[in-house]
């Protein structure tokens, strides 16, 4: 664990194998292949056939969750027999997540995935244990919709967390069992017996953290700094025994923000913390903190460019040692630290050429081998060490090949007062250099968050991107500043900065694609969806200049109003109100910051036409703020040219037949205005 991966290498040594495969040489990532057919709209946003595919520790079994009777059901295949079974049969609800406890048990959770997004349709949840041959069903928590038919006021949930040390049939899991705040518990699977391991808390839990033995012995809790202050004060603390006092190693505010750390484990002492911190570094590194000292310690890991916090520590299915380590950066950086893992990592990648390739290697010799890459769907394959053998078994999306997607190119968005900010650009086949191209810019939401990473159709903006691209678009996917993983520079550029220098960078983006020679300046668009669809109302206002149309979603028209309202999800909270009134630039009860940029105060001025879409169930940006947009501009003249409602629908479109409405519509919509005006596919398909 504590190996130097700052420069993401170590030594691969290599094997020599004779590998023997069926499969066909992939497409380099950056070759250019014309599509033989022209996908439906659905082929693009329908969930994958096969996904979460995993093999059993014991590498006898493989489960996937896949659509059985409507629904997204586990199945497990029998890798000796060959028989594949389905271990659930849910026809009112989908398997979302599911986790292997030993190689006899599995846990899961329910939700509803190809339906509308309201409250009355998310009564999944749950935590339920099944037997590799379906045997041994256990409810350990139930449904929201079973606790509401009980008549409960309060969901009480459980989630899966990690196997128990040592044990093959025994869980922990996290869960509100006793208050609002999330305790930890050890679950047996055979007889549902739950023992509570957080009875002792020092303060207000905001997140427990287990030791390598499962045992909580550092706890983060927070208290309000005086009654009146708009603010949290965090606490770090340990304990070196259970039976030990609690002591305090580390205490933070908002204000202390460019030295804080986030604590996210034990070291492998299992006495120290493996904490992250910028640390007086660009980015945010992995550290280990001296709990005696009160300082941070060696370096375990960083990225030049983008914060660790990004990355994922990959363990062996049987040891829980971790062997690797990932990392979304411009592309997806997979490397392992364990020498067999590293050298059968690079036995492969020739063949899957251009392709991430993991690994989950079982105690039997077998590892099931994962590839994947912008272009080429998530495909599953069985290595065989005994046999040298790779014998193909899923591919994740069988209708959709690398000539259906495009190269998702990674450059860097310089900005106007000098940040450098990765993003992402698509380009269609069929672009030849010198062609100017209608152009889409994605604005994602958030705006804090990290929604566009390197894959193939990840949802958001890449799917949107793609999509686009196959009908002759050119797509710019911006971050802009208070993007979170890009680096302390970027993210600490934003407070204070929505529509100011956060849509400064929206129009440095489709200049920056104009000035690149692939963009054409008298067709440019912008869309997106939360923060991307205020970003798009206010660049109607503020950029209308650059952008000749924009599709707007689930956004805010007024910023006062957003954080007053009680139709919102967020208001009741004073802490998340701060957040916004600090990203807004509001101070105290000083609104007029958060009304200089606010698109429906400001309508009179909107400049494009406008595609606005939303959900009447949603409560992140309630359906008033769309109404409120809408009739502001009809009271300017300047009436929308397209509005779509779908009332079911929240902060996002969950029925699949509601999403490929929706794309089609953007689709014409954009064709309309700075299209090549080539035809939409039929979108008559069935949705499966």
């Amino acid at each position: 664990m504590m190996h130097r991966l700052r420069e993401w290498t170590h030594t691969l040594v290599a094997m020599g194998l004779a590998l023997a495969t069926g499969l066909p040489e992939p497409t380099m990532a950056n070759e250019v292949a014309v599509p033989v057919t022209l996908l439906p709209v659905i082929a693009y946003v329908k969930p994958p056939e096969f996904a979460q595919v995993t093999l059993s520790p014991d590498g006898r079994y493989l489960a996937t969750l896949s659509p059985q009777k409507g629904k997204r059901n586990l199945v497990v295949l029998d890798l000796e027999t060959k028989r594949p079974r389905a271990v659930t049969s849910f026809s009112n609800f989908d398997v979302v997540s599911y986790n292997w406890v030993g190689s006899s048990f599995l846990v899961f959770t329910l939700g509803t995935l190809d339906t509308p997004t309201g409250a009355e349709t998310g009564f999944g949840g749950g935590l339920f244990a099944v037997r590799t041959d379906g045997s041994g069903y256990r409810k350990l928590a139930p449904t929201v919709e079973e606790q509401m038919a009980a008549g409960a006021l309060v969901y009480r949930a459980l989630s899966f967390v990690r196997t128990a040390p040592g044990s093959q049939k025994e869980v922990i899991a996290a869960g509100n069992q006793r208050t609002d705040r999330d305790d930890f518990y050890r679950i047996d699977l055979d007889t549902g017996k739950q023992t509570l391991l957080t009875f002792d808390a020092p303060g207000i839990v905001e997140r427990w953290i287990l030791d390598h033995d499962a045992q909580p012995r550092a706890v983060v809790i927070h208290n309000k700094k005086d009654a009146a202050a708009e603010e949290l004060v965090r606490k770090v603390m340990v304990r070196d025994t259970l039976s030990a006092p609690w002591r305090t190693v580390a205490e933070f505010t908002h204000a202390d923000r460019a030295h804080a750390w986030t604590a996210e484990g034990f070291a492998d002492d299992n006495k120290n913390l493996l904490v992250d911190s910028k640390a007086d570094r660009p980015t945010t590194a992995r550290f280990v903190y001296d709990v005696e000292k009160l300082q941070l310690g060696a370096e375990v890991i960083a990225h030049p460019r983008y914060d660790v916090s990004e990355a994922v520590f990959l363990r062996d299915l049987n040891t829980r040692q971790i062997v690797g380590v990932r990392l979304d950066a411009e592309t997806t950086q997979l490397n392992y630290i364990d020498p067999q893992y590293a050298q059968l990592q690079k036995a492969l990648e020739p063949i899957f050429k251009g392709q991430v390739v993991a690994l989950q290697r079982a105690s039997n010799g077998k590892t099931l081998v994962t590839a994947f890459s912008d272009r080429h769907p998530h495909t599953y394959h069985l290595y065989d060490d005994a046999a040298k053998r790779l014998t193909p078994l899923l591919r994740s999306r069988p209708d959709v090949t690398s000539e259906h997607l495009v190269a998702m190119r990674p450059f860097l968005l310089k900005t106007r007062d000098g940040l450098e900010i990765p993003s992402y650009y698509f380009l269609p086949t069929s672009y030849q250099p010198g062609q100017r191209l209608p152009t889409v810019v994605h604005i994602h939401g958030g705006p804090h968050v990290r929604a566009d990473k390197w894959g193939p159709l990840s949802g958001g903006g890449v799917t949107e991107a793609q999509l686009l691209a196959s009908r002759g678009y050119a797509v710019v996917l911006p971050n802009h500043r208070i993007t979170p993983g890009l680096g302390k520079a970027v993210f600490e550029a934003g407070w204070g900065q929505v529509g100011r220098k956060m849509s400064d960078d929206h129009e440095d983006a489709a200049r920056w694609a104009v000035a690149q020679g692939f963009a054409d300046a008298q067709r440019l668009c912008i869309t997106g969806g939360s923060y991307g669809g205020y970003a798009t109302l206010w660049a109607a206002v503020r950029s209308n200049t650059v952008f000749q149309c924009g599709a707007a979603g689930f956004a805010i028209g007024d910023m006062e109003l957003q954080q007053k309202s009680t139709s919102t999800d967020y208001t009741r909270s004073r802490f998340a109100v701060a957040e916004w009134k600090r990203l807004l630039g509001v101070e105290g009860d000083n609104w007029a910051p958060a009304r200089e940029v606010s698109p429906a105060l400001s309508a009179e001025k909107s400049g494009f036409p406008l595609f606005i879409y939303a959900g009447g169930a949603d409560r992140r940006t309630p359906i008033e703020q769309t109404r409120l947009m809408v009739s502001a501009l009809e009271r300017a003249g300047k009436p929308p040219a397209l509005v779509m409602i779908k009332m079911d629908e929240a902060h996002g479109y969950g029925q699949v037949s509601n999403r490929v409405e929706l794309f089609d519509a953007k689709l014409k919509f954009f064709d309309s205005h700075i299209g090549p005006g080539k035809p939409v596919a039929s979108v008559a398909e069935p949705v499966k």
